[in-house]
């Protein structure tokens, strides 16, 4: 994949290739968006055009050529959920002991480390920032021009975050850091000040729906319409979403919030819950349904602001229109607040279905 196919922010994409043309690519870079708006693999395509031994341009500017070794073999990671489901698998086959110790890490070029979310608690940890910090001051680039190390995430416990600075405030040479975030106000003030932040912009949902019609044939135009609509404009995220998966979940998640707008029956409410079990699979099945919830407490709002023209789930607005009739604005933020608690219990591993439970009878009593 070359940088002119790339799709959307291409203003942004020109800069960082002119920063790598003039040999001023940052030491820290912070490349901000919505999830599933390439932030990623705009990264990766980076750490490819500054170490392509073929030294590829398209349009007077640095390219990657896709066939070199550091082409192909930083390209290896591209596929990052596959690589961490690796290394999750690789560590559960070590010894206890071991296993405590050891964090995940994906390279699959000596000089490129891509530092994801740590399980079970998906946070970057301080033993992964201590790899880094060692790779950097003292395995200077071997194969490469530069090396790179890509934090996927911007949730980093507090001890790793602290441990980050150190690189930050005293970078080595021929060393970037690219730290991916959905919100850079999540990061240490410290960590923002120290670095150049790039932001990746959502794409109209008509240009999104126009790349559907062309990548996704399996989806009839009004479902083309409504995955442009949730993607909030983000490439990625419209070329994977599970349609079938996410209309599943809002089945749900309707349940839920109906029973706390007017079911004064709870039956239905528990035989949905009971099914949000313990478990990775479990986990993935609530934040699934999380998001799902999150979206139509969103467009619940809209509705009630008056802007019905802007809801994601346009196939269901006019059951949406109906039950927004009588909603406030104060409701609605309750709403909000009581997803985010149930998202930290989650952290804290609380029975999930009891969570869900205790959210829509608490907003029923609201």
């Amino acid at each position: 994949m070359s940088f002119t196919e790339f799709l959307g922010n291409a203003a942004t994409v020109t800069r960082l290739r002119e920063s790598v043309r003039a040999g001023r690519f940052p030491q820290a870079l912070i490349l901000a968006g919505p999830k599933g708006a390439g932030k990623y693999t705009l990264a990766l395509m980076l750490a490819r055009a500054m170490n392509c031994l073929e030294h590829a341009e398209s349009d007077g500017l640095p390219d990657l050529c896709g066939r070199c070794a550091n082409c192909e073999r930083i390209g290896e990671a591209a596929n990052l959920e596959e690589r961490v489901a690796e290394a999750v698998a690789a560590r559960e086959e070590m010894r206890d002991a071991d296993k405590r110790e050891t964090r995940i890490l994906i390279q699959t070029h000596p000089d490129v480390l891509i530092v994801p979310p740590d399980p079970p608690q998906l946070l970057i940890k301080l033993g992964q920032v201590r790899h880094v910090i060692h790779a950097a001051y003292y395995r200077p680039p071997a194969e490469a021009h530069r090396a790179i190390t890509i934090f996927t995430s911007s949730g980093f416990m507090k001890e790793a975050a602290n441990s980050l600075l150190k690189v930050l405030e005293e970078p080595p040479p021929n060393t970037s850091l690219i730290l991916l975030t959905e919100n850079p106000q999540e990061l240490l003030p410290t960590i923002r000040s120290r670095a150049v932040i790039h932001r990746l912009g959502a794409l109209p949902a008509a240009q999104l729906e126009t790349l559907l019609g062309e990548r996704r044939k399996d989806l009839k135009p009004q479902e083309r319409a409504l995955v442009a609509r949730l993607a909030e404009g983000a490439v990625g995220r419209a070329l994977t979403l599970d349609l079938d998966a996410y209309l599943a979940s809002r089945q749900d998640a309707l349940v839920v919030l109906k029973t706390a707008l007017r079911e004064p029956d709870y039956s239905q409410l528990f035989k949905t819950t009971e099914t949000y079990r313990a478990g990775a699979d479990g986990q993935e099945k609530t934040v699934n349904l999380l998001r799902a919830l999150g979206s139509l407490v969103e467009d619940l709002l809209l509705m009630v602001a008056g802007t019905p023209h802007l809801v994601r789930n346009v196939d269901m607005a006019a059951e949406l229109e109906r039950m927004a009739q009588g909603l406030t604005v104060d409701w609605l933020d309750g709403a909000a607040r009581a997803l985010g608690q149930v998202e930290q219990g989650m952290r804290r591993n609380l029975l999930r279905s009891l969570s869900l439970d205790a959210m829509a009878v608490g907003l029923g009593g609201r």
